[in-house]
């Protein structure tokens, strides 16, 4: 079993599928945006699903694809079906910032199987013309997004709406998406802004900021273990509202004693940490022949140096875009 020597057990893999997003947010990736990364650099899927196989035999049991923007990615429905054949895999999940969504849920219909359990959609706003200026995109609007909310809670797909809250950016728009949660069985979660790349440089809002704010609105927020993510997210009640109002307040409430989970970029990084480039280059080890029980051994050994804690103050991390969240 994956472990580190502070006694966390991990079971939870992030795998970022590609490095590209089809949007350049403020908090995420530079206004000119970055420069991609050459195809050959980017593991194939065929490397991730050994990867995870081999990762899974360790103990993993609860993965999550990210990117940049996974949708954008060529063949990942069926990318996603058969990961999630892999035995010993007890959930499936995606995060995507929903532009490309119903595309995906179109095919993903037709290849049957290659739906996850449950999806984190970003949305930061809902206003269009504030949509847009996080965004930096302005051929998007979030209002093609919202009805995609009910097609995946009838498919039985847990849903949950990610919002970044920074100051003086998009802090009206708090109210109204924690309003959804009032009609429809979602989770509305807000984010603490890391200081990480593109972000080093914006002002956060607190946990503790936000939850006056809904207070203030819609009455007392009741604490509420119903809901079992594999995340550090904290969740409440509202009287009167179907979903839950969520929180991970990754500043100023530490969660890294309970940390659970490892990194692979779509470089093949294995990332011990969000905050710092401890790890494994697994790309290196896939394509020179490495045979699985050597991999294992490595990721093994990579896993008990796991930090005990993370560090933004050096800012030498990358943009999430390339991170995978």
């Amino acid at each position: 079993m994956l472990a580190d020597s502070y006694g966390r057990r991990i079971d939870y893999l992030r795998v970022s599928v590609t490095d590209r997003c089809n949007l350049r947010c403020i908090y995420c990736m530079p206004a000119e945006g970055v420069e991609w990364k050459p195809h050959e650099d980017i593991l194939a899927f065929e490397e991730i699903l050994r990867a995870a196989k081999i990762m899974t035999a360790l103990g993993i049991k609860h993965i999550r694809v990210t990117g940049g923007e996974p949708l954008l990615r060529k063949g990942f429905p069926l990318f996603l079906k058969n990961l999630k054949t892999i035995s010993g895999i007890e959930s499936v999940t995606l995060t995507t910032n929903g532009i490309l969504l119903n595309d995906y849920l179109d095919e993903a219909e037709k290849l049957g199987s290659c739906l996850p359990d449950a999806i984190n959609i970003s949305l930061d706003a809902l206003e269009t013309g504030q949509y847009r200026r996080i965004t930096r995109c302005e051929k998007t609007n979030p209002k093609t997004i919202l009805p995609l909310i009910d097609r995946l809670l009838a498919k039985k797909i847990t849903v949950k709406i990610n919002c970044v809250p920074v100051c003086s950016i998009n802090e009206q728009e708090i109210i109204p998406l924690a309003a959804l949660a009032r009609e429809k069985n979602i989770a509305v979660r807000f984010i603490e802004l890391m200081p990480i790349g593109s972000a080093a440089g914006l002002q956060p809002l607190s946990g503790t900021e936000i939850m006056k704010m809904i207070e203030n609105e819609f009455g007392a927020l009741s604490p509420f273990t119903g809901i079992t993510g594999r995340g550090p997210a904290s969740y409440y009640s509202l009287d009167g509202f179907t979903g839950k109002i969520g929180f991970i307040n990754a500043l100023s409430h530490r969660f890294c004693e309970t940390c659970n989970r490892l990194r692979l970029t779509s470089q093949g990084f294995l990332k011990l940490c969000l905050s710092n480039n401890l790890g494994l280059d697994l790309r290196e080890l896939l394509r020179n022949g490495a045979e699985d029980s050597e991999l294992a051994k490595v990721i093994t050994e990579a896993s008990a140096k796991k930090p005990r804690s993370y560090e933004f103050s050096n800012q030498r991390c990358e943009n999430m875009s390339r991170i995978g969240g």
